[in-house]
């Protein structure tokens, strides 16, 4: 099913291998597979076809992916110089592949450049890969870590790795994460270090950056939903209120917001209740009562879920990820991303941000703040 899903987005020149792997998986075991795989991967191949038979190991769970990166890279299949943005960042990566990813780096390897950003790390992830850091193979020089949902633990972990002698790396971004002051000042102290070779260190705050202040649609706003307090706050109340027909009102206890996002973005809401926090394309459904109309359960739109009873949950196309956290919070922190397909939520605490969950996808069209607002329920902007 993996490979089925994979074949149908699949670039043209890649199908006629991934019909050759359906094929082999179809009459086959996972074990059968993997050495076809290995087979495959030994042929000279692109490095696209290469890379994305890489990830078929990985999606099977198979322990031969480090000793599969490792010989492609001796043999100079992979070599970095022919490597393009594409093949290294935005790959859904996980803390399961920073294992291997730390191993590689801390085995003999020509490896010089390295870009991950766009990937959900996490500082767990971040943490296994600066290991790898450590070691005197390590020749990486550049390190891209732009949006890999990294806080303070993962920062400092960095920042141990480049203190030591042997350290390459000498440009490190670590754009759009949530670093804290403490470890910013320790990688700061790094760059003025002459024992250390990092000499660009790249971060940027999401957290005011590209701040802007939500305008509510009043011609979305369903009858269900009372405004106040300057059209910032939203209420679900029993009797509808006395809005004019309009063909943009959701029909549904749903709004939008006048704020068309194309660049980046961020915000925080106030929330109680049982509401949902989304963006969407302009042109959902809204007349209605259908699922089609909902925000997160179509292809339009992408929600986060906050429950008093149920906590959070992500939600898009109908499919639902629930999301652990160790406590919850009645604000919420959204930063968007729209030209890299970037949308990520943050538990916000007093002054810091705890992530919860991030969309990693290819936004097609302007996007616009939305809101799902359900009985005894609020949100205020």
């Amino acid at each position: 099913m993996f490979l089925r899903f994979l074949l149908g987005l699949s670039l043209q020149t890649n199908q006629t291998l991934l019909r050759g792997l359906i094929s082999v998986t179809e009459g086959t075991t996972s074990q059968e597979t993997v050495q076809y795989i290995r087979k495959r991967i030994s042929e000279n191949l692109s490095v696209e076809k290469s890379i994305n038979l890489i990830h078929c190991l990985n999606e099977l769970n198979s322990h031969s992916l480090v000793t599969e990166i490792q010989q492609s890279l001796s043999s100079g299949s992979l070599s970095t110089e022919k490597l393009s943005p594409a093949q290294l960042n935005f790959c859904n990566l996980t803390q399961k592949s920073c294992e291997g990813l730390a191993s590689v780096l801390s085995s003999s390897s020509s490896l010089i450049e390295l870009d991950l950003s766009n990937n959900d790390l996490q500082d767990s992830g971040v943490t296994l890969l600066s290991a790898g850091l450590k070691s005197p193979h390590c020749e990486l020089e550049i390190l891209r870590l732009s949006g890999c949902m990294i806080a303070e633990k993962g920062c400092m972990s960095l920042a141990s790795a480049l203190r030591f002698n042997t350290s390459f790396v000498r440009e490190l971004d670590i754009s759009y994460n949530n670093p804290g002051e403490k470890s910013v000042k320790l990688l700061n102290e790094r760059l003025e270090d002459p024992r250390c070779s990092l000499d660009t260190l790249r971060y940027e705050e999401i957290t005011r950056k590209d701040s802007c202040q939500l305008t509510i649609d009043t011609n979305t706003v369903s009858r269900n939903l009372r405004l106040s307090e300057g059209n910032r706050k939203v209420e679900h109340v029993d009797q509808d209120q006395l809005y004019p027909d309009h063909p943009d009102r959701f029909d549904l206890c749903q709004l939008l917001c006048r704020n068309c996002l194309t660049g980046r973005s961020y915000w925080e809401v106030e929330w109680h209740g049982n509401v949902r926090i989304s963006i969407s394309y302009k042109g959902i459904r809204k007349k209605g009562s259908s699922e089609d109309c909902v925000f997160g359960f179509n292809n339009q739109s992408w929600s986060l879920g906050c429950s008093d009873h149920d906590g959070y949950s992500a939600w898009h196309n109908k499919r639902i990820t629930p999301i652990s956290s160790s406590s919850m919070a009645n604000r919420v922190a959204v930063y968007v991303d729209q030209p890299a397909g970037i949308l990520s939520f943050y538990r916000v605490c007093s002054d810091s941000l705890s992530h919860l969950y991030t969309f990693n996808t290819t936004f097609t069209e302007p996007l616009y703040p939305g809101f799902g607002i359900w009985t005894n329920s609020s949100v205020f902007l």
